[in-house]
């Protein structure tokens, strides 16, 4: 075998070597990413429709207990329950009680004044489980009953009972027992689906909440990369054989030029010598010297341009412990990093210590006024009705002077809420934007929903994170009735265990987060968010607009 041959096969095995686990390692890579990162946001969803079901069947029963009326609003025809039903008080599932087995969830109260059955409206439920945010195009949440039946209305089969198809899964399974399952299963469709499950916490529903997606959807990209990764191995191993036919000629000419100038000395001419030590010169340093110090240099070079571009996060490795050009880059990057560092840590604390000092400025002088100003007013109404005398000639003015003195008061009252609701220290963040909410509806036409989700008795939300959240959905709702012509705008704030969660939503004109110049308030969320250590995701379009806010829980 020549040696060109046996460079040939050996640089060609390498190439093609590298190429394969290259290849392989970056698809398992992005597969491993993928899965775990659909599986993360299926169980985020999964959460929160959890939580907004929970709620809103708690909700309902707390309303049931309180009503004095104790008729039934149930068609005995068409629901037949049995008498152990009848006896347990609580929220039962009574879709297997139903004569069309249509999905009945209902509450039951039976006491010394009688027996009450409610049958809960299976639209509000509906409209949280539809919900499509984050589902991709073939995403679904629905219901799965004790006995393994589905409790929700499909959305790929709208005209058929629920009742009818059997959902007997391992994930399902294991919500009953009460672990939070996830992984690839088949569905009631019999397609494999990436899926997480969990089970509704009310006692006697027994009911288990899934949210899915089909695994081809997700996978597409996956399939894409493959073909992808197929097409440049190929494109790179006719590269690399082309190069080796190349390489292997510059290297097997100068061994032929050896091999003549040996053949010629061996004869007895001597006068190529020199050109024989030219060509094994040549050799080294081409190989030995040249193509260390260019790929040095060349990585040197490359190390230096991306320093210069502030891309810190690169590396570079030294080529012996006497690379002095090398230490002198390491040691320049590693100050520009803790510069850096330094500068951004000082950009933020300036920014909290300022936004802090805003807000207590905010909170004093709401204190000022409505400790200050608000009882001498009140004195001053107390002085009017009770001083002043009651004379006929003197009612007019008296009446007069009181409703100013109460114009005034409810005036200090809205700015000393405005500059800083006390009910944040007093009750906390979701009161406090329950309240805020309640007094825009009063003037405004459009619809404004809000879903409170923190945990109001162990919350974890510190006050400055209360007041920042209140400022941002202030500016979020203003941003709205001013300038997005919306007709509904709704949000939900939930607390979970590692952070706390802002959605806002309105169906407005929206606008191109890529090209529009933002304005000052939208610049002073993301502050917010930034000196909270939070992250923003906005997306923009024509009826549909949303932000939403992530802060970390603090330790």
């Amino acid at each position: 075998m020549s040696i060109k041959t046996l460079i040939l096969i050996i640089i060609n095995s390498l190439i093609a070597l590298v190429i394969a686990l290259l290849s392989f390692y970056s698809y398992k890579e992005f597969s491993n990413v993928l899965n775990d990162r659909i599986l993360q946001q299926l169980n985020s969803i999964k959460t929160l429709k959890k939580n907004q079901i929970e709620h809103l069947i708690k909700s309902e029963w707390e309303r049931f207990e309180s009503t004095e009326l104790y008729n039934h609003n149930i068609d005995s025809t068409v629901l037949m329950l049995s008498d152990s039903i009848k006896s347990i008080n609580g929220i039962h599932d009574f879709t297997a009680f139903h004569i069309d087995k249509k999905t009945t969830i209902g509450f039951v109260s039976n006491s010394k004044k009688g027996l009450r059955i409610k049958v809960l409206d299976y639209n509000k439920i509906k409209k949280i489980l539809f919900e499509r945010t984050g589902m991709g195009n073939s995403g679904e949440s629905y219901l799965v009953g004790k006995d393994f039946r589905l409790r929700s209305q499909s959305r790929f089969y709208p005209n058929k009972t629920p009742y009818i198809f059997s959902i007997k899964t391992e994930n399902v399974a294991k919500a009953f027992k009460g672990i939070n399952g996830k992984g690839v299963f088949k569905d009631y469709r019999g397609i494999d689906v990436y899926s997480v499950s969990g089970l509704i916490a009310i006692p006697n529903l027994n009911l288990v909440i899934l949210s899915e997606i089909d695994v081809d959807e997700v996978t597409m990209p996956l399939k894409k990369l493959k073909e992808r990764l197929v097409g440049i191995t190929l494109a790179v191993f006719l590269l690399a054989v082309i190069l080796s036919l190349f390489l292997t000629r510059i290297i097997t000419n100068p061994i032929k030029n050896m091999q003549k100038s040996l053949r010629i000395m061996a004869e007895g001419d001597y006068n190529q010598t020199n050109e024989f030590i030219k060509n094994s010169d040549e050799i080294k340093e081409m190989f030995d010297a040249l193509a260390n110090l260019k790929a040095s240099l060349q990585g040197a070079v490359k190390f230096s341009d991306d320093i210069g571009k502030m891309n810190l996060n690169t590396d570079y490795q030294l080529k012996s412990p006497n690379d002095l050009l090398g230490k002198s880059l390491l040691a320049m990057r590693d100050k520009l990093i803790e510069f850096r560092n330094n500068e951004e840590n000082t950009r933020i604390n300036s920014k909290r210590m300022l936004v802090n000092s805003l807000e207590n400025e905010r909170r004093r002088l709401s204190r000022e006024l409505h400790d200050g100003v608000g009882p001498y007013l009140t004195s001053l109404k107390h002085y009017i009705e009770n001083k002043v005398e009651n004379k006929v000639e003197n009612e007019l003015k008296k009446t007069e002077m009181k409703k100013i003195v109460d114009d005034t008061i409810s005036e200090i009252r809205l700015m000393s809420n405005a500059l800083m609701p006390a009910s944040i220290d007093d009750f906390g963040i979701g009161v406090t934007l329950t309240n805020f909410i309640e007094s825009v509806k009063k003037s405004t036409a459009v619809t404004i929903e809000y879903e409170d989700l923190t945990l109001q008795d162990n919350s974890k939300i510190t006050n400055h994170q209360a007041i920042n959240l209140f400022r941002i959905s202030q500016e979020l709702i203003n941003n709205s009735l001013k300038h997005s012509k919306a007709k509904n705008i709704r949000i939900t704030l939930s607390e979970f265990d590692d952070f706390i969660s802002l959605f806002y939503f309105d169906d407005g004109i929206g606008f191109d987060i890529s090209t529009v110049k933002l304005g000052l308030g939208i610049s002073n969320i993301k502050e917010r968010v930034e000196i909270c250590n939070g992250k923003i995701t906005i997306n923009a379009t024509p009826g549909n607009t949303t932000f939403e806010i992530e802060l970390p829980v603090e330790l």
